[in-house]
């Protein structure tokens, strides 16, 4: 699909550019990779990793600037959108900021997507848009909507839109792993609360979906990978074994356990081998054979959350992932 093709990234510096530039180049042949982010030192780092590759460019600007979004986007063919404020605290503290990048963000960028005639655009969500209890997660409903009807806002042009959605990511920066790793060795590790579960995918499990998510949709689907959750203090024994468990209480906006479905998506989520879809609602596309496929219709009230999961992680299969990604943890 991405042979001979350009390819933008939003937020192309952060930990999921990092993994997806790589395996692009790895398995495609691209004619032209355009890194599209604000911040112009983690570009010029980034750059270093791909010296002399003339497939890949990087290009300064910010999802909130519509104008310099229609000057990169321009022969793009496929999108994917990365870019947002993401940290829940800073998201509580500077919610003006964070609805400029992650609501007025997509919107721009949908608009652009459309007039410029890029062909896909895979927007990356997380689990914090279902049933959101933080302004991050609402601004990311609010962007996965308007990705979803963004497909009825093309009209009679053919750009299509879809959506993934995925938890925990193992290692990225900021997660729980590298902190947990980080302060090890102070004896200490902070436990919000006991009972707390996450769900757990590696990068390239992200990237894995995406392309899935090109491949397969018809416009407006969210997809959802199966993935395996853990309990943190499971987590906080494998990366300090020895450290004291202390629990301190969940912070504003933080959420006991990460929930991907809610009931009332289930009414059009369909279940795959590997992942579930939720259909749009709008237009009947819910019961359209082309998006349904061979997707088995869910239970009525089906939640798919990191605390009533079937699959978990074990404390084995953690410390071999870390075993193996130990140089990485936390660098991307």
């Amino acid at each position: 699909m991405f042979d001979n093709s350009s390819i933008l990234v939003t937020g192309g510096t952060g930990s999921f550019g990092h993994t997806f530039i790589p395996m692009l180049l790895e398995r495609y042949n691209p004619k032209r990779v355009i890194i599209f982010s604000r911040d112009e030192m983690k570009q010029w780092e980034m750059a270093k990793k791909f010296d002399g590759d003339s497939r890949v460019r990087f290009f300064i600007g910010d999802v909130r600037d519509r104008e310099r979004l229609y000057r990169a986007l321009d022969g793009v063919d496929y999108v994917v959108h990365a870019a947002a404020t993401k940290i829940v605290p800073t998201a509580e503290y500077n919610p003006f900021e964070c609805v400029k990048t992650n609501i007025n963000g997509a919107m721009n960028l949908i608009d652009a997507c459309i007039d410029k005639g890029v062909k896909r655009v895979v927007a990356l969500s997380t689990d914090k848009a279902s049933s959101p209890i933080n302004l991050y997660g609402a601004t990311k409903l609010a962007s996965d909507k308007l990705f979803v009807s963004g497909n009825s806002y093309a009209a009679s042009h053919n750009t299509r839109f879809a959506v993934v959605r995925y938890g925990n990511v193992m290692g990225s920066r900021g997660s729980v792993i590298p902190f947990f790793m980080s302060i090890k060795d102070k004896g200490v590790l902070p436990i919000t609360d006991e009972r707390m579960t996450r769900f757990m995918i590696s990068l390239e499990e992200g990237v894995e979906l995406v392309w899935h998510a090109f491949e397969d949709m018809e416009g407006g689907e969210i997809y959802v990978k199966k993935i395996p959750s853990m309990k943190v203090t499971d987590l906080g024994r494998v990366v300090a074994p020895d450290a004291k468990q202390e629990v301190v209480g969940i912070r504003p906006g933080e959420k006991l356990h990460e929930q991907m479905i809610g009931a009332e998506d289930s009414h059009y989520t369909y279940e795959y081998p590997e992942h579930f879809k939720i259909l749009p609602a709008i237009h009947n596309w819910s019961a359209d054979a082309n998006r349904i496929k061979d997707g088995k219709k869910v239970a009525e009230g089906f939640v798919y959350s990191s605390d009533t999961n079937d699959e978990w992680m074990s404390e084995e299969a953690l410390q071999a992932w870390i075993d193996a990604n130990r140089e990485k943890i936390g660098s991307i």
